[in-house]
């Protein structure tokens, strides 16, 4: 997964990503000019061959473009062509370098942890671990989740993971899902969706019984010892 299934998301992803291929293409340009031009002025003959002034160049700029074309004569010809050409690669590697150490971890990151997201949120037990993930973010982000849901509480939230309430369970989920700019999947209500919502109910009514058992149980009375008085009737 390249991009994120929101559309605001999934836009600024796609902005960003074309922003660094133009500052990229933009920096290759540049430094193709640059070695091109220091190409021109490794290369004396050519400007002393030409006596007209460069063209798009005042006549102290060509002065002085002539004066280091003179001095570069004077050099070893293949050190200067080899240090041109690292200027040249260090003019492109050096801004577009910087560029990728900042974006290009993020970037890898956020599609290492939507797939693993968009696998998890396919199975009941990844939906668990979603639900966990989105409790243990910052206390204002577990009460913005808390605030989308009717009658819901940040300790209520806890209590539903707790104890395995389908309902809070897909709202935790669903809310990690969308701080990674993905969709909840699809959940059939089918027979099994009804079998987990019944066996949740005889769980929680279970618990309820085993906390008033002492209230439903009543105190046994003293046990009736025959008296001794008493003769069996022949």
């Amino acid at each position: 997964m390249w991009y994120a299934q929101n559309s605001a998301r999934r836009t600024h992803q796609l902005a960003g990503d074309a922003g660094v291929l133009l500052w990229t293409a933009l920096w290759a340009a540049a430094a193709v000019t640059a070695y091109r031009l220091a190409c021109l002025l490794a290369l004396p003959r050519a400007l002393q061959e030409r006596r007209a002034p460069l063209p798009l160049v005042g006549g102290r700029v060509d002065t002085a473009l002539r004066r280091v074309a003179d001095a570069v004569d004077a050099m070893d010809p293949v050190a200067v062509r080899t240090a041109v050409a690292v200027g040249a690669v260090a003019l492109f590697v050096v801004p577009v370098g910087l560029v990728l150490v900042l974006w290009l971890p993020r970037r890898l990151r956020w599609i290492r942890q939507a797939g693993a997201a968009r696998d998890l949120a396919a199975t009941d037990d990844g939906r668990d671990l979603l639900a966990l993930r989105s409790l243990l973010r910052p206390l204002d982000e577990v009460a913005a989740t808390a605030a989308q849901i009717p009658d819901a509480t940040p300790g209520s939230l806890a209590w539903g993971w707790r104890h395995g309430d389908p309902e809070m369970l897909d709202a935790l989920a669903g809310a990690e899902l969308e701080r990674l700019g993905l969709e909840p999947p699809p959940r059939d209500d089918g027979p099994v969706e009804v079998f987990e919502q019944q066996v949740y109910e005889q769980q929680v009514y279970e618990h309820q019984v085993r906390e008033h058992q002492v209230e439903l149980i009543g105190p046994a009375g003293p046990v009736d010892e025959p008296s001794a008085d008493a003769r069996p009737v022949r």
